[in-house]
């Protein structure tokens, strides 16, 4: 499923990384190396009403503290430094860190967090439960999932891990226990339930569909776990919607599903995660769609665009087909069927229900990478023209994932940065697509470099912003 336009922050979310200076039988399946609980946990009302004591016990040796920080040069104002007694203008340095919380998922010291609290970050400390650091590095890091894999080195030492449960079948009202460090105070325990599930189009993150709780999460919480009472890792605790910035009882976490599938490509080796991709593009079934299709009851995604020779156009699906469902999730919203999908490894064979006409039937989706072609030749623009300091690709359903952009939108070269140069003060923004310049048709970066490479007083450059064409004359 595609992401309309590019993806902007929704004021009301709060990250939760603190930016400051320094009653069944689990089902959890082990990634390799991982250890299995062996405490007993409470297993009936009356013993999780007494203490939820043996599930901390478990699981808070494999709790962990991240901290990060980086240093970042800063050009002091001169006409203050003149009046200070300063030297004029000389950069200085300031030293901005982040703290969070992770788990312990494999005994050798592989650790799971949050991508935000190590974005940008150069320097990251991992401090267990028995208060030793250890320096940490990055084994991947997915900004789409909010997720990052960190590595410390054990020097052979096992430790004590959490297990990740994506077998779970959650149910809302399930007791659920919220861990982590906030506001930098020390492990802390919360308790709630699990308030919603398959909540999408509410994170920061691109890719998701996350579980709610009311356990008190606040900033430092993040990437800490969402715990069962098995001890269980059922999700990743990764940010608030609240007014006020602390916990108003609306906390979201990743589910142990996209956890499992971003620690597994980090121990396969890989850098980055490659997720499946359907290629179709439509809008929830509202109380009148369904009126208009017949249907009893609204649900569904009416599918109004199929992307040519993408997984879904091979697998049967068409326009005007509303799916139902995929491989047995109910599907309610783009952002629900880019996670039902997107959770699969390429080369699956997905069942997806859709409603055709009057009838249900069921297709068969191999899951497959969003293709790359065009190739991105991402390009950052110099020189005496409109487009200097603005950074430029060629559009691809895989670059469109990247940059959480519309797969949709046409194929074209994108701007998806606008930094220090003459195409800031022009105005070009992040998804604006490049049309023409000077007359001449732009459908690569390539013909964008071409057309800028003789440089003149006078230029005309003709964009696309949200769907409308944008004609504006340059003096450089």
């Amino acid at each position: 499923m595609s992401k309309p336009a590019l993806r902007v922050l929704i004021p009301t979310l709060a990250l939760l990384a603190a930016c400051s200076d320094p009653a069944s039988r689990s089902q959890a399946q082990s990634i390799p190396d991982l250890a299995q609980p062996t405490r007993k946990s409470p297993t009936d009302p009356v013993s999780m009403k007494a203490s939820f004591a043996p599930v901390v016990k478990k699981t808070a040796p494999a709790i962990v503290n991240v901290a990060s920080r980086r240093v970042v040069r800063q050009q002091a104002d001169p006409f203050w430094d003149f009046f200070m007694g300063g030297r004029g203008g000389a950069p200085r340095s300031q030293v901005q860190g982040s703290l969070g919380s992770g788990a312990i998922v494999r005994a050798d010291g592989v650790i799971i967090t949050n991508h935000h609290n190590i974005e940008n970050m150069s320097d990251i400390t991992v401090q267990l439960a028995d208060r030793r650091e250890f320096p940490a590095t990055v084994l991947l890091d997915d900004p789409r999932s909010d997720l990052a894999v960190l590595k410390i080195d054990t020097k052979g030492e096992r430790l004590p891990t959490i297990a990740i449960d994506d077998q779970e079948q959650l149910e809302v009202g399930d007791l659920v226990l919220a861990m982590g460090n906030p506001f930098g105070v020390g492990q802390t325990v919360t308790n709630g339930i699990v308030s919603a599930l398959a909540r999408t189009d509410v994170g920061a993150a691109e890719f998701g569909s996350y579980i709610q709780t009311d356990a008190a999460i606040n900033p430092g919480n993040s990437g800490g776990p969402l715990v069962d009472m098995d001890g269980d890792l059922i999700g990743v605790n990764t940010f608030i919607i609240s007014r006020s910035g602390s916990s108003s009882g609306v906390g979201f976490a990743i589910p142990a599903a996209v956890v499992r599938q971003v620690v597994s490509t980090a121990l396969g080796g890989a850098h980055s995660v490659v997720r499946p991709w359907l290629g179709v593009r439509g809008q929830p079934v509202t109380g009148e769609i369904a009126k208009g299709l017949g249907m009893s009851t609204p649900r569904g995604v009416l599918i109004s665009d199929v992307y040519p020779g993408a997984s879904a156009d091979r697998g049967g699906v068409k326009e005007g087909d509303v799916i139902l469902s995929i491989d047995g999730q109910p599907v309610n919203d783009e952002g629900g069927g880019a996670f039902a999908i997107g959770t699969h490894k390429i080369g699956d064979r997905v069942p997806v229900v859709v409603r055709r006409g009057d009838r249900e039937q069921t297709l068969t989706v191999r899951a497959e990478a969003a293709p790359e072609i065009p190739a991105k030749d991402e390009r950052t623009l110099t020189g005496r023209n409109p487009f200097e300091g603005a950074t430029v690709m060629n559009l691809s359903p895989a670059a469109a994932q990247d940059v959480g952009a519309d797969a949709f939108s046409g194929k074209g070269v994108l701007v998806t940065k606008v930094g220090q140069g003459f195409a800031l003060n022009a105005g070009l923004r992040p998804g604006d697509f490049v049309r023409e310049v000077n007359g001449k048709a732009v459908n690569t970066t390539a013909d964008l470099a071409a057309a800028i490479r003789n440089e003149t007083a006078t230029w005309t450059v003709v964009i696309e912003r949200g769907g409308q064409r944008i004609s504006a004359r340059f003096r450089t």
